[in-house]
């Protein structure tokens, strides 16, 4: 009977092993994860979860049950030493655990604060994992000041959850604007304004030199000299695949695990999939860092393991939730050389274009538009520019043409 083993239980991960049991694999399966929890959700971790209106059973991808009735080996609290290709094991507790196919899904690791700047500080937090988030609310109490370090997604959803708890919010952001490496000017100038009139206060252009603390955070001084008092400390500066594994075991690396158009890495019986693979797409190499493309990416992997030789074509979506903002992006806008903007009561679209095609769609409080940019993008339709700024222009129609 083939084993199948899965090193990673999050999104990737458990997406993998229903998908293998939904397409009819009777083998053994078994899923390893480092968190001593069955798989969860994410996103709602720096959303409903950190402002208590999600109880973590809600978090669960499925109930621990799901994985017993379905013959899944769950390994939890215990993460894989090592990966010895020869022998086709991975070593757990000192003990191997044999493989007739590998699936890494090793997620990524957030980039912390050196420990030379008070980066090992009590106080200063990551979002990332259960463990984290759960820490970090503790600390997140009304009157309290916070300073946020980095201006993505996950910093300015940090900031309205802290504002909403009551806290003082500072945030920074080294680089010119907020959200720059993700997003055009006009996004990053809607949500800029979106947290100033809620309060918080955004410095760009303004990194961070130190913290000040001597057990725990109590101070920051900024880049320009900028002094804060300083109770919690919540560092957004990006994520970085978790790769040591395939590296130790000498597979190929190249800002992520290198895999094929069909999830396979250097090593035919290993697959990859989810934050930590790096695949070709469109004459590049990309990698992704979404929810939907971690269960897309794993769920082709589960069929290809069992032969259906399907490559995979990423379909990108994201969402951000800020205060009363659902922000919901379409497409990948690298390449952009124009945004077109798309207004209406309560509702606000960006739409990026490279020459006469549409590549991406940033939608605030616009799901009417979102929906219709996806399944623009999907079908590798691009409307003219000028019908798409017009506000009286019917969008539903260009679906058609």
């Amino acid at each position: 009977m083939e084993k199948i083993v899965v090193v990673g239980a999050g999104q990737a991960g458990a997406s993998c092993v229903m998908k293998l049991r939904a397409e009819g694999f009777g083998g053994s399966i078994t899923l390893i994860g480092e968190e001593p929890v069955p798989p969860y959700q994410r996103p709602p971790l720096s959303k409903a979860y950190l402002l208590g209106e999600m109880a973590l059973e809600r978090l669960y991808l499925r109930p621990e049950s799901y994985y017993v009735d379905n013959g899944i080996a769950l390994m939890l609290g215990q993460p894989v030493e090592r990966l010895d290709r020869g022998a086709r094991h991975v070593v757990v507790g000192g003990e191997p655990v044999p493989y007739d196919q590998l699936v890494l899904a090793t997620g990524s690791v957030p980039r912390r604060l050196p420990e030379a700047i008070g980066g090992a500080l009590g106080g200063v937090h990551v979002v990332r994992g259960l463990r984290d988030v759960d820490i970090m609310e503790k600390q997140m109490l009304a009157g309290k000041k916070a300073l946020i370090v980095g201006g993505g997604y996950i910093g300015l959803e940090a900031a309205a959850v802290a504002r909403k708890r009551g806290m003082e919010v500072v945030l920074i952001e080294m680089a010119d604007r907020i959200l720059q490496r993700v997003a055009c000017a006009e996004t990053s100038d809607f949500f800029r304004e979106l947290h100033r009139t809620h309060g918080v206060d955004i410095r760009e252009g303004v990194g961070l030199k130190r913290l000040v603390g001597t057990d725990h955070v109590t101070g920051a001084i900024l880049s320009d000299g900028t002094e804060l008092a300083v109770d919690v400390v919540i560092v957004g500066i990006g994520i970085a695949p978790a790769t040591g594994l395939a590296q130790d075991a000498d597979l190929k690396v190249e800002n992520g695990i290198l895999v094929d158009e069909y999830g396979r890495t250097s090593d035919p019986a290993i697959w990859a999939a989810g934050d930590c693979a790096v695949f070709p797409y469109r004459g590049a190499l990309i990698r992704l860092e979404s929810v939907q493309n971690a269960i897309d990416q794993a769920e082709a992997v589960a069929r290809n393991i069992l032969g259906k030789n399907e490559k995979y074509e990423p379909k990108p979506w994201f969402w951000s939730d800020q205060y009363d903002v659902k922000l919901q992006i379409a497409g990948l806008n690298t390449g952009y050389d124009r945004v077109v903007t798309r207004a209406g009561e309560g509702a606000r679209s960006h739409w990026y274009y490279k020459e006469n095609t549409l590549l991406a769609v940033d939608a605030m409080n616009d799901p009417r538009g979102y929906m219709i940019g996806k399944r623009l993008i999907e079908a590798g339709k691009s409307p003219a520019p000028e019908m798409v700024g017009n506000p009286d222009t019917d969008l539903k129609p260009l679906l058609k043409d």
